[in-house]
């Protein structure tokens, strides 16, 4: 017998010297390939040229998921891989399948938490509009998602490792009842902000007004949104309360619409109040950002006659509208003051009426007859 195989046949801890060699190699091998692997797939995705869009999906994924595999896992596998043709002790065979079930069922939930945040991130992408939305929500889904995530890999690792999940699951029954029956409040404003995630009624940066708050979008969190208020100060409401109340969000306002009236009085004529549509009309129309409705003389009212003008503002900022406002209101006034139209004023002028003459004495009237 060559030398060389019988020192592969020495004994060491129950396994011939080869067995250890052959493990020692599966194991580098397998540490160095798996890396490597990882590194192939993320240069893959920075290199990638002319490919469809479901490649890129794939390959985007696949980066991603490389990217949050855990080197403890991968030590783990090649670890695994490397003992199976060795014959050790059924208490080093125990620990190394408990070490491997818990390693194993850790990176699944690594893998679908960065399955989730992809497919998040690819939603956003996907959005024609601002990106707001899905990054006020990212933090309540993915606090949901985590949450129901780590407790399924844990369930799952106990019923990998033998344990008796079952009674667990009651009593974890029983036991989320009655935690539920104690936290109602926060377990409604959590309900309530998975309504508001997967809803989108609002988003960071949107003006709100909600009953008789009015402030914008700061923060949109798990238990409470903060708004900023015209004011300045931060007003903190509860998900749940936000919910139960109507919001009017002017942040997704595409357009503004104004309407206003002009009182003219009852003395200006006819053909200058007939002339009065089609230059409030002129005038709108020739202001930028402005798109023209409608002027009609639509009520008589005992002390004026009142036209009713309605135009709209392209723009959603508050800044342009008043300043188009403005400078419909002052064109208005020097053209109709040119076309000799006269306005009522808000309050009526006092009239003052002369006190009665006081009768004349009787010795005159005796006179005068």
């Amino acid at each position: 017998m060559a030398p060389w195989r019988a020192m592969m046949d020495v004994m060491i801890l129950g396994n011939p010297l080869g067995s250890w060699l052959l493990a020692l190699g599966i194991f580098l091998v397998t540490f160095t390939l798996l890396p490597l692997l990882k590194r192939l797939i993320s240069a893959h995705r920075r290199s990638r040229e002319n490919e469809t869009l479901a490649v890129h999906v794939a390959v985007d994924l696949s980066a991603a998921l490389a990217e949050r595999t855990s080197r403890l896992f991968l030590f783990g596998v090649a670890v695994w891989l490397a003992s199976r043709d060795l014959a050790l002790d059924p208490r080093v065979e125990r620990a190394l399948t408990v070490t491997m079930v818990i390693l194993f069922w850790m990176q699944m939930a690594l893998w679908t938490m960065c399955a989730v945040r992809f497919a998040i991130d690819q939603r956003r992408v996907r959005a024609t509009g601002p990106d707001t939305l899905v990054k006020s929500s990212m933090e309540v889904i993915l606090f949901a998602a985590g949450l129901l995530v780590w407790s399924l890999a844990f369930l799952l690792a106990l019923d990998n490792l033998g344990i008796q999940i079952k009674p667990l699951l009651a009593g974890l029954g029983i036991g989320g009842i009655a935690l539920a029956l104690a936290v109602q409040t926060v377990l409604g404003d959590l309900l309530a902000s998975l309504s508001i995630a997967l809803d989108k009624p609002f988003g960071i940066g949107d003006a709100l007004s909600v009953d008789d708050v009015n402030g914008t979008v700061e923060h949109i969190g798990v238990k409470s949104t903060r708004l900023r208020s015209v004011n300045g100060e931060q007003i903190i409401m509860s998900n749940a309360d936000i919910l139960k109340s109507r919001v009017r969000n002017f942040g997704r306002l595409a357009q503004r619409r104004s309407l206003f009236t002009l009182d003219i009085h009852y003395e200006t004529p006819v053909a200058a109040l007939a002339a009065v549509p089609g230059a409030v009309r002129e005038i709108i129309e020739a202001t930028p950002n402005t798109r023209f409705e409608r002027c009609h003389l639509l009520r008589l009212t005992p002390t004026a006659v009142q036209f009713e003008t309605v135009f709209f503002v392209t723009q959603a900022d508050y800044q342009a509208y008043a300043d188009a406002q403005q400078a419909i209101n002052l064109r208005i006034l020097e053209k109709l003051r040119a076309m000799e139209v006269a306005f009522v004023a808000t309050q009526p002028t006092p009239v003052l009426i002369a006190p009665p003459r006081q009768a004349k004495s009787d010795g005159a009237q005796q006179r005068l007859i």
